[in-house]
């Protein structure tokens, strides 16, 4: 039976279970893919997981390959603390565990309120839940959460979580206090992962199931797990120097660096991340708005209309059966995979977040296959097995269209590139900062401009490419109908390809005329330059003719203009 409509009662005792003492092994939920690249094997303690995944983590979270073209920012200190965080050093003292919420109840009295409403200040209100509480599962995770801290020695023996204070996430699992100003630190991944090793095990895999057969996106791209290096690779953003400008985009890209963009600090609630809100943050905008297209879309209006009545405090593995939920979230949906719910987001990704041709060209290869079967077992969780398949397939085959029409458009765009027939670009056309490639229609172009570069052909492109293709799929996939053909979409994509078309030609037959202009010229010149064996000009036979024939018009024009005005003083002389 599928976990989706297991009720809470059974979820409940599972959970309990799990506290149990028993053989220490790695979680079923947690892929073969990820325990085999940690080098581990399945019968590994908890402890051996954790190691390995921060070891890991750490390795893999740097600057990336354009170090030396940005510099952090502050703002980048709170974003990617693991690279960054340093203690504030105008308060150089020691303070106790009880002393955090002394002092901060004064200073930030909204951290210390979201945190006195998470179950992290209130275990043991957690532990006494009923069984038939909907949030009675938490009692499970907090005896997994402390089975994880005896394996790593942080409890001994039967040792209970008391609570999890400031310094336990600030300072050390465990600790009694601490320097201010040397012991501090602002958690990441692996922080919130030493007492949650599931969960950041679940989230981390997605760097090994992500792994497309023909390199249509580097391993793990795109995904969560990687979307800061994601950010810091990217040409575009490490050149820009304007930073601030930049940090806009950290601010979506910091899943890989922490763990509250879903469930906000400090209360970390997993009510709001089971909402589609908490998705909205970052999945809205021109190139990827998944919530607006959710929001139009059946789904998003069944949530908008009854989602009040929802008890989204019961775990997504009984939504359905427990919960009264009638529609799909984006949690329910993304979370899920044959069955179970993890952390683990893409296993279901076929597309990406763009679409490309090397795409196109294999979705009939067992991976792209495996991974729609996936998603159809997930649509007829409501939906009959014909009816999903008839959606999927509607989908990849309208995506497969706005791809050809992305690709014929760059064909022209790539030709104009070639010939050297963009405005300006043999005149005014610096290169994009190191290390922007020069290229048409590059992404560059969306953030930088000097001179004729980009041109508006590049802009158009880019849009078109990165932005509206990118629309027109979202609002198949999440079934808007606004979102693909009329509001945006198909009609974004004509619209670009017919001024893309229209500049195309314009462009040729300028460069036509300016040919045929050359070639005038250059004959005219030729005809004006001879010279005789002393170096005089002797007129060419054609230049003659040409200075008869101007010579003749001249002459034509005053002989007219003479006439006519001797008439006109005839006709004054009979007025008079």
């Amino acid at each position: 039976m599928s976990l989706i409509r297991f009720p809470i009662a059974v979820i409940a005792m599972l959970a309990l279970a799990s506290s149990a003492p028993v053989a220490a092994s790695i979680w079923d939920s947690v892929p073969d893919e990820t325990v085999e690249a940690l080098g581990l094997t399945r019968d590994a303690s908890t402890a051996d997981l954790y190691q390995g995944l921060t070891k890991r983590y750490k390795e893999n979270l740097t600057k990336g390959k354009y170090a030396d073209w940005w510099e952090p920012i502050p703002l980048d200190t709170y974003l990617a603390p693991t690279l960054f965080y340093e203690p504030p050093q105008n308060l150089k003292l020691e303070v106790k565990r009880d002393q955090c919420v002394q002092c901060h109840t004064e200073l930030t009295h909204g951290w210390v309120k979201s945190w006195q409403k998470s179950a992290h200040a209130n275990l043991d209100e957690v532990r006494a839940l009923p069984d038939d509480d909907p949030r009675a599962y938490k009692k499970g995770m907090i005896a997994e959460v402390e089975e994880n801290l005896r394996a790593q020695g942080i409890l001994d023996g039967e040792e209970k979580l008391a609570e999890v204070s400031c310094v336990d996430c600030h300072m050390g699992v465990g600790v009694e206090g601490g320097n201010h100003a040397e012991a501090l630190r602002m958690p990441d991944r692996a922080v919130c992962g030493q007492c949650h090793v599931r969960q950041f095990a679940e989230a981390e895999s997605e760097l090994d199931t992500q792994v497309w057969p023909q390199d249509q996106w580097a391993p793990g791209h795109p995904s969560h797990a990687v979307d800061f290096m994601a950010n810091v690779e990217l040409a575009t953003w490490a050149a820009l120097p304007q930073r601030e400008v930049g940090a806009s985009c950290t601010l979506c890209h910091n899943n890989q660096t922490k763990c509250d963009t879903c469930h906000t600090r400090h209360e970390f609630s997993p009510v709001e991340a089971r909402k589609p809100q908490a998705c909205a943050t970052c999945h809205n905008g021109v190139d990827h708005n998944e919530y607006e297209q959710y929001m139009y879309s059946k789904h998003g209006t069944v949530y908008q209309a009854l989602g009040d009545d929802w008890n989204f405090d019961t775990p997504l593995a009984a939504a359905v059966s427990e919960g009264g939920m009638t529609a799909p979230t984006c949690a329910f949906c993304h979370f899920e995979y044959k069955g179970e719910f993890t952390h683990n987001v893409t296993r279901k990704v076929r597309w990406g977040f763009l679409p490309f041709k090397s795409i196109v060209d294999n979705l009939d290869h067992p991976w792209f296959e495996k991974r729609k079967d996936a998603w159809q077992g997930t649509c007829q969780t409501c939906h009959s097995p014909r009816f999903s398949k008839t959606y999927l397939d509607l989908a990849d085959d309208g995506i497969k269209d706005g791809v050809d029409l992305v690709e014929e458009t760059r064909e022209v765009v790539q030709g104009l590139y070639d010939e050297g027939l963009l405005v300006g670009q043999k005149t005014n056309r610096p290169a994009p900062p190191e290390p922007v490639e020069e290229g048409p229609g590059a992404f560059s172009s969306l953030f930088m401009s000097e001179g004729n570069n980009p041109t508006m052909v590049d802009r158009t492109f880019a849009e078109m490419w990165e932005q509206h293709i990118a629309r027109f799929m979202k609002g198949l996939q999440h079934v808007n109908p606004g979102g693909w053909t009329y509001s945006h979409g198909w009609s974004d994509l004509i619209k670009d390809q017919t001024f893309i078309n229209e500049q195309a030609t314009k462009l040729r037959q300028q460069s036509d005329m300016e040919s045929r202009i050359g070639k005038l010229e250059e004959s005219m010149g030729s005809a004006f330059n001879n010279r005789d064996a002393d170096g005089r000009r002797v007129a060419a036979l054609g230049e003659r003719t040409y200075l008869s024939a101007g010579l003749g018009i001249i002459g034509g024009g005053l002989l007219i203009g003479g006439l006519f005005s001797l008439r006109r003083c005839g006709r004054r002389t009979r007025t008079d």
